[in-house]
């Protein structure tokens, strides 16, 4: 009885929030849930660099990232293939990352989630593509945030091996949530304008004819 209730509250809740629409954000949860549960049993089993397909971009990501670093000016920086070296206020540190780290599981639970989310909207194949091309450049942006963040905190804050890992364990999913539920939210209140405005011209070109 418990469960009915809790599970009947968060339905009006989510209808109240996004209207009688809320059904088409409604499997985003359960997908994000199962799609993060295959890939932490994926870094499980195959930690570091195991998987090659996965590891494949985090060498353009890191090289990007130590560009950066140097443009701005915030210490030195320099990179051999997934290894950063990092010289800033408080010493040098070595940062070498893998894919988990570098947020490619992100890009996969959002292409899981966005597409899904897409198959309930009734709209164009084309915008469809759109939503989802900028999602993922989006998604990749988000990732970039968040390597050039930890790098901040290494060059900038600490090189204590202890305070960096705390840093790091909250920096990863803290920034793709709200990315995740930002960007479903915007493209749900377009679509909806979209909807309301055709429905409204519908209804007044009759009159006009």
């Amino acid at each position: 009885m418990g469960f009915y209730h809790h599970e009947h509250f968060c339905c009006s809740c989510t209808e109240y929030i996004f209207g009688k629409r809320w059904i088409r954000i409604a499997p985003a949860g359960p997908i994000f849930l199962a799609g993060s549960a295959i890939i932490l049993s994926l870094d499980a089993f195959f930690p570091y660099d195991s998987l090659g397909p996965l590891q494949y971009v985090v060498p353009y990501l890191v090289q990007t990232n130590v560009w950066l670093i140097n443009v701005l000016d915030l210490g030195t920086a320099t990179a051999r293939d997934n290894i950063m070296f990092l010289k800033g206020d408080f010493g040098p540190m070595v940062l070498q990352v893998f894919w988990p780290s570098a947020g490619v599981h992100s890009v996969i639970i959002y292409s899981l989630v966005m597409g899904a989310f897409l198959l309930k909207m009734n709209i164009h194949r084309n915008r469809k593509l759109i939503y989802f091309s900028i999602g993922i450049a989006g998604t990749i942006g988000v990732n970039m945030i968040r390597i050039f963040s930890l790098s901040w905190y290494a060059l900038k804050v600490t090189t204590d091996a202890k305070q960096w890992e705390e840093f790091h364990s909250v920096a990863g999913e803290i920034m793709f949530l709200p990315w995740l539920f930002v960007f479903l939210l915007i493209v749900i209140i377009i679509e909806t304008r979209r909807l309301k405005k055709s429905e409204s011209e519908g209804k007044i070109n009759p009159k006009n004819n």
